[in-house]
């Protein structure tokens, strides 16, 4: 076992019932984005020269159900926005849930953060693409 292999487990270990099935949620989200982020790297050459010509895409904005868990707003909002790249925003992500799950920072105002790291992509991707 790895050191950051332990380090995760002797943090699991500390934590509620509750934080557990947050975590193990949220792990299953990463390795999930992982795989979707490879694929759609693979095809992304093709739809950047599709995209030179055209609009740019507009993000398919998808309700905030209340009571929403922060693991899913993750989900919605890369839902909401296909066209950012999903390794860098869930990178940045990575230390807003960490906030919640290991600091108990509400998910709303967690929720709310990652929104906003969401929407601030998008105009810079609509920035980049302006220039383009």
């Amino acid at each position: 076992m790895t050191e950051q292999e332990q380090q995760l487990l002797d943090y699991f270990r500390t934590l509620s019932q509750q934080d557990t099935h947050a975590l193990l949620r949220y792990a299953a989200f990463l390795a999930g984005s992982e795989a979707a982020t490879t694929k759609d790297t693979i095809g992304q050459a093709d739809t950047v020269e599709q995209q030179t010509d055209t609009e740019i895409p507009q993000p398919q904005f998808i309700k905030r159900p209340e009571n929403e868990r922060v693991v899913d707003a993750l989900k919605r909002l890369s839902n909401s926005y296909p066209m950012l790249e999903k390794k860098t925003l869930l990178d940045k992500a990575s230390g807003l849930v960490a906030q919640h799950i290991m600091f108990g920072k509400p998910a709303k105002d967690v929720i709310d953060e990652i929104e906003k790291l969401f929407a601030d992509a998008y105009d810079a991707y609509v920035k980049e693409a302006g220039r383009a």
